[in-house]
């Protein structure tokens, strides 16, 4: 793949990624309207747990499928079939432990004892739902290996259009038809709820079922075969992912989790609730990050033979990081619009944590492009470290600042552990696997837009016109200093 196609899919996946979490981006005021802090709580801390089974399921298999297709060529077959049939074990497996043990998990996850009958319901939804979306994790990564990102794209918002659609009936048109009396009222009203956050679970389980069936021609390509040697040698680079992922996940969501179970009892889950709402406005750069990964992980694997990969590698971080601090500057300077995406200003409160969250993801996906040196010399042993020390820094020192601090030491402590997983990364690649980046640059850019961010928020108290003026600043700082390897660039794409 050369770069010109690199930056053309990256777009393609981009411009999908942006559109569909946009429209999920919507749900954010509906349900912020819709449902009380506490009841949002449920919401984020049900996702929370989800995000870490969903690691645990996925076994690292997406990143070794990629590595060992470009690696065996000649058993591109045998890659999907070991890479598909690894997960659907797992996913069987926990599928059937989890219905085993649906009281005990139910119990766990309740704040209380009459909670324990809805939790016994969204246990179940969940339980589905991770299960169909770990076995759609090979077919989806079989296209994106294949080079099909308008397939990909088609079935991404054919996802979220389901999901979001039914949100709108359960929480709205159900509603309307009961309120005037429409057909089917009388029926409705006798099961319909006000209020209960699992019509969402339900909408996402349509939504994961619907995706499976876009993707069945891809299940029809598995092969009900399973080569041992081959798998013996995807395991070893598979477990150490594996590790490092589930470490990450717990990094992402473990702070949303232990909020519920830190603070105290009538006010864990509004502060959960208030956290997870304000987490959204930094999902704007996590959709960068996600639409740049979706297109640069198959090209990183298939480009690394060439003579000039390494330099290539260095381009695209260095202009990875502008595109990073622009979108950091840009979200902090119009912080003061964005807010209203939350309806509720009870909410609001929390707005002081999203500088630090957004900054947290800034690491984040600079070290996620970094990562690329251990997946591509086999050495993913490093990945798991790295992860490991960011789960310790989670595990840590979110039961430590949590009870003082609330949902703000959560943001503290999530900034510093993508801080510390990125610099590790980038000492132990110089090392291992030397690439040429332009430290000194991106060094730059990260703390000009660091001091310009939250110079903005804190000290400018947020002034939209301030924080725009010193954005444009930025920007043609920037467009001064890059102009010239720009041009080159697309000379030569």
């Amino acid at each position: 793949m050369s770069l010109k196609k690199f930056l053309g899919q990256t777009a393609i996946y981009g411009l999908s990624t942006v559109f569909s979490r946009l429209f999920n981006f919507i749900l954010t005021p509906i349900y912020t309207g819709v449902y009380k802090t506490g009841v949002y709580g449920i919401f984020t801390n049900m996702y929370a747990n989800a995000s870490i089974i969903n690691a645990v399921l996925a076994f690292g298999m997406e990143s070794t499928f990629f590595r060992y297709l470009n690696k065996h060529e000649d058993k591109k077959q045998e890659v999907y079939n070991n890479s598909f049939w690894c997960i659907a074990f797992i996913a069987t497996l926990f599928l059937l432990t989890g219905l085993v043990f649906l009281d005990p998990i139910a119990n766990y996850l309740a704040s209380s004892p009459q909670d324990v009958a809805d939790y016994k319901k969204y246990t179940v939804y969940f339980l589905l739902i991770l299960f169909l979306d770990a076995i759609s994790v090979i077919p989806f990564a079989k296209i994106r290996a294949e080079e099909r990102p308008i397939k990909y794209s088609v079935v991404k918002f054919l996802n979220i259009g389901v999901f979001v659609g039914f949100n709108l009936i359960f929480l709205f048109v159900l509603p309307a038809i009961i309120k005037n009396q429409l057909i089917g009222a009388q029926w409705i009203a006798t099961w319909y709820s006000t209020q209960w956050i699992g019509y969402v679970f339900i909408s996402n389980l349509i939504a994961s079922a619907a995706t499976l069936a876009m993707l069945l021609p891809e299940f029809a390509k598995i092969q009900f075969k399973f080569d041992k040697q081959l798998f013996k040698q995807m395991f070893a680079y598979s477990w150490p992912v594996l590790v490092a992922n589930l470490s990450f996940t717990i990094n992402e969501s473990l702070d949303k989790i232990v909020l519920n179970k830190l603070l105290p009892e009538e006010i864990a889950a509004s502060e959960v609730g208030i956290y997870g709402a304000v987490c959204k406005i930094a999902v704007f750069i996590s959709i960068f990050i996600t639409a740049f990964r979706l297109g640069a992980e198959p090209f990183f694997f298939s480009y690394a033979k060439q003579e000039n990969a390494k330099k290539v590698y260095a381009t695209i971080l260095q202009y990875f990081v502008v595109a990073l601090a622009i979108l950091f500057v840009a979200l902090i300077a119009n912080i003061e619009i964005l807010k209203y995406f939350i309806r509720n200003q009870d909410y609001w409160v929390g707005l002081p944590a999203v500088p630090f969250l957004l900054l947290g993801y800034v690491c984040l996906g600079i070290y996620m492009n970094l990562s690329i040196w251990y997946r591509l010399s086999d050495q993913t042993k490093y990945g798991l470290y790295i992860s490991v020390i960011g789960a310790i820094i989670t595990i840590v020192f979110n039961p430590i600042l949590i009870p003082k601090f609330g949902y703000m030491g959560s943001a503290w402590v999530s900034m510093i552990t993508y801080f510390t997983m990125m610099a590790i990364s980038y000492g132990l690649g110089h090392k291992h696997y030397p690439i040429p980046y332009n430290f000194k640059r991106i060094l730059f850019y990260l703390t000009v837009s660091v001091a310009i961010g939250f110079s903005s928020f804190f000290l400018f108290n947020k002034n939209i016109y301030i924080g725009n003026a010193l954005l444009m600043l930025f920007l043609a700082l920037v467009f001064y200093l890059e102009k010239n390897e720009l041009k080159q660039i697309f000379k030569k794409t």
